[in-house]
């Protein structure tokens, strides 16, 4: 839409810039699919599922466009639908503007016709790209007054540019909302538009937009045209390139919260950028950890606008750096977690634009989506099951697809295993927090099995045993609650209260509580690669509390540290028993914390399970807090084994516990830690909620 305050300089007519998709997805960006909650604070909503919807149509916005209001709970679009797949325009409109809910899977390119059509969607919408192959070319959607809960993901909408720089006579926008609420515009690609990548107009309000790429446009994201100040959005892990103006532009927006973005503007190109993030009007903006490259005036303020900035980085800029007034606190509407500006640049050239993992494409057209097999377990009775291992029983050996065991919230006191051919098992609580769905049992290694075969050993007193690839938890707690002080005679303390023995397993927003040998990250066989991801979650113990042979990341999570049975502070936070050749332990931007005595905990130590010499045991640990609890040389040797003869070292971690670089205190440089994060470490799989 055209912009009357605005100033726009004659560029570029070429045919449009190509914009790369990600080969594989940021850390951060998983966080934006998986989770609705902060790593540091409140838990994720529950909402009711539609059983025909597949996992990934659950995802559900953050930012501004989680809060309840307007009397809409939250934005998840049309999760509570049918998904159906599309090919045609006539079947996008037909299902884009229909009255009931759905989920819509583009699955190829969809030219507009006539140009610059925008398709009027309805509520409670969501329209996803199938992989990276949904395009929308020569238009795009319009969400009109009163229109809400809509997702608009991984798709890209390109090329309605019709021939003039700063167009007047074409109103040919990517995504044009007057008035609406409650939106979702993730993981897109936009570009070389007539007009507007994005218009949010006229009080369209709890917004957000994440994980986009927008480029080769003029008017790139403009919200305003109205003399209201009531509109609230949040605009996150951006990347603005080769665009000139309104990046964005906000006018009389209450509340802008613009967070680890990055403008980006090439010399030496036909683009140059006007200005960059400007606040209009009566806006209040926060601005925090975002990267200008380049870019012309990268921040300006009318005298009548607050804008707070804090963590940016300026590189090559030139022209007006603006500040000044008195904003808001965006934690006091929703949380969120800031990833370091020094790393936004490389963060969102992974990870931004369309997924090749999301979406499903199948040959008739159009069709609703193959949904996973949903079990339902409730200790009332109210569930298919009483407990969980009920419910994995039912689960065929041998499924092809994913099953899903949705928990309802309750204690349920029983061990739980996933044998190897039952893979892509997925078991969530379904209450409002993680603490809510609790599974738990109490046994430890040197406890005798109740049929007199022998002792349970480490492995065997597992609450949970994962040996099926592609499992998936989120949503609970997994617990050991054996009493240490109660057994204090018992030789054989070990008790684990989850094990992973398995490949491509992914702990989103759990807890996994124990005192020694808490989380078992381990492989089906040496020779086997076992890879999990944990994030956004919660690990509590005191001794080697993560230890294995997996290849596992912690990302974004909280590992606690606790006091022994007997009041006493020491312990070991890792015990990696890596192969040589292999990927160990790395926990990255997390923190360490936990209420025991300063100087009592190390970081890791080496595991050579059954003094075997072979092994090259490694733990990383990257940009996390280490609270004061951990000891100034945090890593130790281990039977005999030094730490030293292994692989372990840190990198650019804070607070009280972190310490220079010294003998006894590796730190990585800069090359070695390109080559250790998320995705050395995992390789060809990009771990997704499904």
């Amino acid at each position: 839409m055209t912009e009357a305050r605005g100033r726009a300089r004659h560029r570029r007519r070429g045919k449009a810039m190509v914009i790369g998709v990600p080969a594989v997805l940021a850390t951060a960006g998983v966080l934006a699919y998986g989770t609705a909650f902060g790593v540091f604070g409140a838990d994720a909503r529950a909402g009711a599922t539609a059983a025909e919807a597949p996992a990934w149509a659950r995802a559900v916005a953050d930012g501004f466009a989680s809060v309840d209001a307007l009397g809409q709970k939250g934005t998840y679009g049309g999760r509570d639908g049918r998904t159906v797949t599309v090919r045609t325009l006539a079947e996008l409109e037909r299902y884009a503007t229909a009255p009931e809910p759905y989920v819509i899977v583009v699955a190829g390119t969809i030219t507009m016709n006539p140009t610059g059509k925008e398709i009027k969607v309805t509520s409670d919408k969501t329209v996803v790209g199938s992989g990276t192959s949904g395009h929308i070319v020569g238009g795009g959607f319009f969400l009109g007054q009163g229109v809400h809960n809509v997702i608009i993901r991984n798709l890209t909408i390109r090329d309605a540019y019709q021939g003039i720089w700063n167009d007047k006579d074409h109103d040919f926008d990517a995504i044009q909302m007057d008035g609406a609420h409650h939106v979702w515009i993730d993981h897109n690609d936009l570009r070389h538009m007539a007009d507007g990548l994005i218009d949010s107009r006229k009080d369209t309000t709890y917004v957000t937009v994440s994980w986009n790429r927008l480029g080769n446009n003029n008017k790139t994201f403009g919200i305003g045209w109205t003399e209201n100040v009531t509109a609230d959005l949040t605009i996150h892990h951006n990347w603005f390139r080769e665009t000139e103006q309104r990046n964005p532009s906000t006018d009389n927006v209450a509340h802008a919260h613009l967070y680890n973005n990055l403008l980006q503007d090439d010399p030496g190109t036909n683009i140059t950028s006007s200005y960059g993030n400007y606040a209009r009007g009566r806006t209040r903006m926060v601005l925090e950890n975002s990267v200008f490259q380049g870019v012309n005036n990268p921040v300006i303020k009318d005298g009548t606008a607050a804008l707070v900035q804090r963590g940016s980085i300026f590189s090559g800029t030139t022209g007006r750096n603006e500040s000044g007034g008195t904003a808001f606190d965006p934690r006091s509407y929703y949380p969120y977690t800031l990833d370091p500006a020094a790393e936004v640049p490389a963060l969102l050239k992974s990870g931004t634009g369309p997924r090749s993992s999301i979406g499903t494409a199948s040959t008739a057209s159009p069709t609703v989506a193959a949904a996973p097999t949903v079990l339902t377990v409730a200790k009332d009775g109210s569930g298919r099951f009483t407990g969980v291992q009920k419910a994995v029983d039912a689960v065929p050996a041998g499924n092809t697809s994913r099953v899903v065991i949705r928990v309802a919230p309750g204690v349920y006191r029983e061990t739980v295993k996933i044998p190897s051919n039952k893979p892509q098992v997925t078991i969530e609580g379904t209450g409002g927090s993680r603490k809510d769905t609790v599974i738990v049992e109490g046994h430890a290694s040197g406890m005798t099995r109740p049929d007199g075969s022998g002792t349970y050993g480490t492995g065997g007193s597992a609450t949970v045993a994962v040996e099926a690839d592609d499992f998936q938890a989120r949503n609970l707690t997994v617990s050991n609650d054996f009493d240490e002080a109660a057994n204090r005679n018992l030789n054989g303390h070990q008790a684990v209260a989850l094990r992973t023995a398995a490949d491509r397993v992914l702990l989103d927003g759990v807890i996994v509580s124990g005192d020694q040998d808490t989380l078992l990250l381990d492989t089906a066989a040496k020779d086997r690669v076992g890879r999990v991801y944990v994030t956004g979650s919660y690990v509590i113990g005191n001794v080697d509390f993560v230890f294995g042979r997996a290849t596992a990341v912690i990302d974004r999570s909280i590992l606690t540290l606790k006091k022994r049975w007997d009041g006493t502070s020491a312990g070991y936070l890792t015990a990696p028993s890596t192969p040589a050749g292999r990927k160990g332990f790395l926990i990255t931007r997390s923190t360490v914390n936990g209420d025991v005595t300063a100087g009592s905990f190390h970081l890791g130590r080496p595991w050579h399970a059954g003094g075997d010499a072979t092994l090259s045991p490694q733990t990383t640990v990257r940009e996390t807090v280490l609270s004061a609890a951990v000891k100034p040389t945090p890593w130790s040797d281990m039977s005999g084994f030094p730490w030293k003869a292994d692989r372990f070292a840190e990198y650019r971690n804070t607070g009280p516990g972190s310490g220079p670089s010294n003998e006894n205190r590796p730190h990585l440089t800069a090359a070695q830690a390109a080559t250790q994060d998320t995705a050395a470490w995992l390789g060809d799989w990009t771990p997704t909620t499904g």
